[in-house]
């Protein structure tokens, strides 16, 4: 899972030839935290088909901003540059998958 910034989103999220899933976080929520491993876990087990990325709020205001993101965490699915799903709160990394499959 990489994490990525402000700065980078563009490179990263906007041009990346996979479909993103981009976690909005913070350090502050234990809902995002707790998100973690199911993230890796599903970065690993779907690498061929999809990226996966973290964002942290605090950190990185304007993309935060650009996409009204008021609650963490928050997840949008980015395909050909453009956010096509978005889901907020945690949940198990089945029904994730199954809310993101349509997106892929």
């Amino acid at each position: 899972m990489i994490d990525v910034t402000d700065e980078d989103f563009t490179a990263e999220v906007i041009r990346s030839e996979l479909p993103v899933l981009v976690e909005f976080t913070a350090d502050w929520c234990p809902p995002c935290r707790q998100m973690g491993p199911v993230l890796r876990a599903l970065a690993t087990e779907e690498a061929d088909r999809l990226k996966v990325v973290q964002l942290n709020v605090d950190h990185n205001p304007m993309t935060t901003n650009a996409y009204k993101v008021l609650s963490m965490p928050t997840f949008m699915v980015f395909r050909d540059g453009e956010p096509v799903r978005s889901m907020v709160g945690a949940r198990p990394k089945r029904r994730l998958l199954e809310e993101i499959e349509d997106a892929l």
